[in-house]
């Protein structure tokens, strides 16, 4: 079969677990909150300033530094509404049917806000946003996940602020930032925290390093998903045939069914992988782990879930039922309770497939020559 097009999967359900607020912002938006500051952006008109971003750096840290510009206008109240809702209406507009978008409340400290003020604002876009979404007949529901940097020093507040706010869409408590260096292991009293308030982690980790970052984020920390999680392809010896045998770490990732969050564009444009089609998605596919397939940070890479979804289609040949596979897989994965994951899956995304089966199979009826 052939693989679907973009504007096919734009009409599918979908679920993203691994998206960056700042990573998303609109380049026009970012262009007005810089007139509006006085500040100078790194361009002056939409498509130049979405080529800046976008374009290929050495590591996962260069990358993120391009982000600085952003995290600059993003120090008040208004700012971080008007952020928050424009996602949940660009996811929305996509066909994203759940979301977990990550948020560093620390980064946005500088205006004088504090912490809870920025949680409490972003909360409030994703609310505002997701309802001009219904008036146009878009559904989403977007959550939040609150993200602490491994180089800081704050971790544990970060944590009990995400625990604090859980019953108010937070859904989880996260890790990022540059991981050589900054192993996990430093953050285990905030992992220890959310993990006793049987809350929700998941970790930056196997991504800038190796197995080690993996093995640390899930045997020390106890991580519940692996943000990125690609290199733990180093743990997997693939012979010619296609055969493959896994090392322990990778076979107990698997056992586990623990889920890793895949961001394909950004891998390959932070240098991480040479070309998408080098990249270990289809290999893990293949080997039946948890994958789920996510955007990172949407500005930066160019991208939205649509986009990437019929990337790795066309590069791999995927048609719905891949596509599907990868969709469930990461409703499975989401951080909110089981009857919710289940209805999403029943109601949503195996009607919006099945929808799509009916479609194609009425449109290829009518394609046949009339045999009178």
């Amino acid at each position: 079969m052939t693989p679907l097009g973009y504007e096919t999967i734009r009409r599918l359900p979908k679920v993203l677990l691994h998206d960056h607020l700042v990573g998303g912002v609109r380049p026009q938006t970012v262009l007005e909150m810089a007139a509006r500051s006085g500040a100078e952006p790194p361009a002056g008109d939409p498509a130049r300033l979405r080529d800046w971003f976008a374009a290929a750096a050495p590591t996962p840290e260069e990358r993120a530094r391009r982000l600085d510009p952003v995290l600059a206008l993003l120090q008040d109240t208004g700012s971080l509404i008007r952020a928050a809702a424009e996602c949940a209406q660009d996811l929305a507009d996509d066909g994203v049917v759940y979301a977990e978008v990550k948020l560093a409340p620390e980064q946005h400290t500088e205006g004088g806000l504090t912490r809870e003020q920025v949680v409490d604002a972003v909360l409030e876009g994703l609310r505002v946003g997701q309802a001009k979404a219904r008036l146009f007949g878009a559904h989403t529901d977007v959550r939040l996940l609150l993200t602490a940097m491994r180089q800081a020093a704050d971790s544990l507040e970060i944590a009990d602020l995400a625990v604090r706010y859980r019953h108010r869409g937070v859904v989880g408590f996260d890790i990022a930032g540059p991981e050589a260096g900054f192993p996990p292991t430093r953050h285990i009293s905030a992992c220890e925290h959310v993990k006793r308030a049987n809350f929700h982690l998941t970790l930056h980790a196997g991504e800038g390093f190796g197995p080690s970052s993996i093995w640390e984020a899930i045997q020390w920390c106890g991580a519940d998903r692996l943000g990125q999680g690609v290199r733990i392809v180093d743990d997997i010896a693939l012979a010619d045939d296609g055969s493959a045998k896994l090392g322990e770490l990778a076979a107990y990732i698997r056992d586990k069914r623990i889920p890793l969050e895949l961001c394909p564009t950004s891998n390959v444009r932070a240098g991480v992988l040479p070309s998408l089609a080098e990249h270990p998605v289809d290999t893990l596919r293949r080997l039946r782990f948890r994958v789920t397939v996510n955007t990172d940070n949407r500005l930066l890479d160019s991208t939205c879930l649509s986009e990437e979804l019929a990337r790795i289609s066309a590069e791999f040949g995927y048609t719905a039922e891949t596509l599907r596979w990868f969709t469930v897989n990461a409703m499975k994965s989401a951080f909110i309770g089981h009857d919710e994951r289940l209805a999403l899956i029943d109601r949503v995304i195996k009607p919006g497939y099945a929808d799509l089966e009916t479609h194609r199979a009425s449109a290829a009826f009518f394609r046949q020559e009339d045999p009178w």
